[in-house]
């Protein structure tokens, strides 16, 4: 991570001194992207806290965990596609999820549907498409999840 931020600064002040107009332009943007959307990450993150917290990890290994087998699948399948998280709070909420004893598998699972397939978005995606290659596109990312599940727990 410190890294990273080091890379970004350094980036940041090439930047300024190659153009410090841009620089500053993009850097006002930036922040009020950051700020748009602001209340929704922190909405999320508190349901997602509540969500912990009201489910106790006990149930959460019941389901979800290592001995869950194709049934713990099914269900980070079936939670991933209607869920809406976007990816910088899906990852970091994987990483709780494995360290509360959910395997490998039903994360890679779960992070691939709710990236590639969407129950709640394909009126909107078939509006584009049509609905046939929607539904087409959304059941073969969904057994595309189960797949790379059961290539996870050869690897893993």
């Amino acid at each position: 991570m410190l890294f990273l931020t080091l890379l970004t600064g350094f980036i940041v002040l090439i930047s300024t001194l190659t153009d410090y107009q841009k620089t500053i332009s993009g850097l006002k943007t930036g922040l009020m992207m950051f700020i748009n959307l602001l209340p929704a990450l922190l909405s999320i993150l508190a349901v997602i806290s509540i969500a912990f917290y009201v489910l106790p990890n006990e149930t959460i290994i019941r389901y979800l965990g290592k001995d869950a087998g194709i049934a713990g699948w099914i269900t980070a399948a079936l939670l991933g596609s209607i869920t809406l998280i976007p990816g910088f709070i899906a990852y970091p909420l994987c990483g709780v999820l494995i360290k509360s004893g959910v395997g490998y598998s039903v994360v890679s699972v779960f992070i691939t549907t709710l990236m590639m397939v969407g129950i709640i978005t394909l009126p909107m995606e078939a509006k584009f498409f049509g609905w046939k290659t929607s539904i087409v596109r959304n059941i073969l990312f969904f057994l595309a999840a189960l797949l790379i599940g059961f290539v996870m727990t050869l690897l893993l």
